[in-house]
């Protein structure tokens, strides 16, 4: 039997993480939204102690572009990671403020 390219076998599991979470996502009851949008703000959370990480400790060993591949790549990924902070954050009072009695004018 021979060897599959690890190239090739990585690629099929991200066509395949793609499918599963295409679906997984749209078979969400709507009821469900904004607990879900709560856990995806706390992974951004996450992602942007990350991205500090990968600025500030890595950079420190690294000398030379690498210093700089590794600050702008952290700065970028805590930039993205925010923007998605923010915007589940208006969606989710958005969805949030559907559920509200609205006032007697």
């Amino acid at each position: 039997m021979e060897h599959v390219d690890p190239t090739v076998f990585r690629l099929a599991i991200f066509v395949l993480a793609i499918f599963v979470g295409y679906y997984v996502v749209w078979s969400v009851t709507p009821a469900l939204h904004t607990p879900l949008m709560a856990v995806t703000n706390a992974i951004s959370s996450v992602i942007i102690v990350g991205a500090l990480l990968a600025a500030a400790t890595l950079a420190q060993d690294a000398t030379g572009p690498a210093a700089w591949i590794s600050k702008g790549a952290g700065a970028v990924a805590a930039a993205l990671a925010s923007v998605n902070i923010f915007g589940g954050f208006l969606v989710t009072q958005r969805m949030l403020a559907m559920y509200r009695k609205k006032a007697p004018k």
